[in-house]
């Protein structure tokens, strides 16, 4: 069986069965590696939807700030590196594969390596913690067209389950909301807000995913863990035409309206994001960063769980959780584990996110 043909009698686990895989692919949204990739790879991106030119060069100019290259990349080969090295601890005999949505390596291909690798069970870990149509239910649209185009003898998939309040998660991001807390003077603690972002969807999105609600949750577990219980959420990387509605405050204005409180600190965390990619490197360190030091405000950015050690041993656990039957399935907070396998209609794009322009990355989007 495979998820990316998901029908309305999937919304259920695997508790009943142990399951046996070959390898586990690790699945993202891909970025450029030098100047000359820029425009090739937003083209991927924006396929079909009709973007102007100008906007297009707009974005490439956030890339050629940092000289072209994206570091989503290295930071999951770094990841895939960490893996491995935690899976053989573990004694996990399974290859790790990468893959990619709008740049190399493409999943298409790396399917049909896995296939004439002789894979014919795997395992799918997508780069981002929480639902939504660009979050989750896309990339199994990829996998699916994947495997469509690699035919006869492809693999067949299971993606493990969303893991925004899995406590492998949670820690790590907590520790390190904490460090940011512990480099503040304490003189200045009583003038300090926590702000929590993500990256914006459409509102008509948002409508049809838990997005919003598991955001919240995110956000208050570790805010309470951090012992800082009072805080916000804002949002970030907003694109398409400014008609539409999408997901707001933005971040920029948020940080404009608490100086007016007085607040003199602000921590950002990142929540929606699992590594330090471009959205956070412009949109966060140059942008908001920028604004923040505009307004006088000391800006104390939060890292995302990367290669936490925690973090990667939550992976294993997850793939771990799949190859064994009755498995525990550990989470925290109000709303217990996500499903293992998306039911039909989980996660659907509405008709206004589909005219929003909604995987227009500014500058990228995991």
């Amino acid at each position: 069986m495979t998820i990316f043909g998901a029908t309305s009698q999937d919304n259920r686990r695997f508790d009943d069965e142990a399951r046996t895989y070959d390898a586990l692919l690790v699945l993202s949204f891909g970025g450029p590696e030098g100047p000359g990739d820029v425009m090739p790879f937003l083209e991927n991106v924006t396929r079909g939807r009709n973007i102007p030119r100008t906007r297009l060069e707009e974005v490439a100019e956030h890339y050629l700030h940092f000289g072209g290259v994206s570091p989503i990349n290295a930071q999951n080969r770094a990841l895939i590196a960490a893996i491995e090295r935690e899976f053989a601890v573990a004694g996990i005999d399974l290859p790790v594969y990468f893959g990619n949505r709008n740049w190399e390596p493409f999943v298409t291909d790396t399917v049909r390596q896995m296939r004439d690798d002789g894979v014919r069970r795997g395992l799918v870990f997508v780069t981002s913690a929480l639902s939504s149509y660009s979050g989750c239910r896309q990339y199994r649209e990829d996998m699916a067209r994947a495997l469509a185009e690699v035919g006869d003898g492809a693999p067949e998939f299971d993606k493990v389950r969303t893991f925004y309040n899995h406590p492998g998660f949670i820690e790590p991001m907590t520790e390190l909301t904490r460090q940011a807390f512990a480099g503040i003077p304490a003189d200045r603690l009583p003038t300090t807000r926590l702000i929590f972002t993500a990256h914006s969807i459409p509102e008509s999105m948002a409508r049809h995913c838990a997005y919003e609600l598991q955001l919240a949750e995110a956000s208050r577990l570790i805010a309470e863990g951090a012992g800082f219980p009072i805080h916000q959420l804002a949002y970030q990387s907003r694109s398409g035409p400014p008609q539409v509605p999408w997901l707001e405050p933005d971040i920029l204005d948020v940080l404009a309206d608490v100086v007016k409180d007085g607040v003199t600190d602000a921590v950002v965390v990142p929540v929606g994001f699992i590594s330090d990619h471009m959205e956070i490197l412009f949109d966060l360190d140059t942008e908001a960063l920028e604004t923040a030091e505009s307004l006088g405000l000391h800006f104390h950015r939060v890292p995302t769980v990367g290669v936490h050690r925690r973090f990667v041993r939550m992976i294993r656990e997850l793939v771990q959780e799949r190859m064994t039957a009755n498995p525990v399935r550990p989470s925290v907070g109000k709303r217990g584990p996500t499903h293992d396998i998306c039911p039909v209609n989980c996660c659907l794009l509405g008709a206004g996110a589909r005219n929003a322009g909604a995987q227009i990355p500014v500058p990228a989007t995991a």
